[in-house]
C-alpha cells in the first residue's frame, strides 16, 4: 500500500473513531434487549410433560406474595410486584439488583 492511501486510511478511521467517540452511549440506546418477568420455577419429568391437559396444575417454587424476578437477555436485574395496567399486566419494582452485584452473575 502506497504513503498516499495509507495515510488516507488512517484519516478516514480516525474520523470514523471521532464521530463514534462524540455519540457516546447514544450508540447503545437502540440495542433491543429481551425483558422476561418469572413467576417461579418447577422442574418436572417428560412423563409429566407429556401427560399435561388443560386445567393440569403446575406447583412453582415461589410462594404466593413473593416478588417476581425481572431478567434482561437473562439476566436478574429486578425484583417487584404484579399490578394491572389499563387491563394489562405490568411489574412495579422493588428491588433493583446492584451493578456490582449484576457485574459478579455475569460469569
Amino acid at each position: 500500500m502506497s504513503d498516499m492511501n495509507q495515510e488516507n486510511g488512517q484519516e478516514l478511521a480516525a474520523a470514523g473513531q471521532d464521530d463514534l467517540e462524540g455519540r457516546g452511549i447514544d450508540l447503545l440506546l437502540d440495542i433491543p434487549l429481551q425483558v422476561s418477568v418469572e413467576v417461579g420455577r418447577s422442574r418436572i419429568l417428560v412423563r409429566e410433560l407429556l401427560q399435561m391437559q388443560e386445567g393440569t396444575l403446575i406447583e412453582l417454587d415461589k410462594l404466593a406474595g413473593e416478588p417476581l424476578d425481572l431478567y434482561v437477555n437473562d439476566r436478574l436485574i429486578a425484583r417487584g410486584e404484579a399490578v394491572v395496567v389499563n387491563d394489562k399486566f405490568g411489574l412495579r419494582l422493588t428491588d433493583v439488583v446492584s451493578p456490582s452485584e449484576r457485574i459478579e452473575n455475569l460469569g
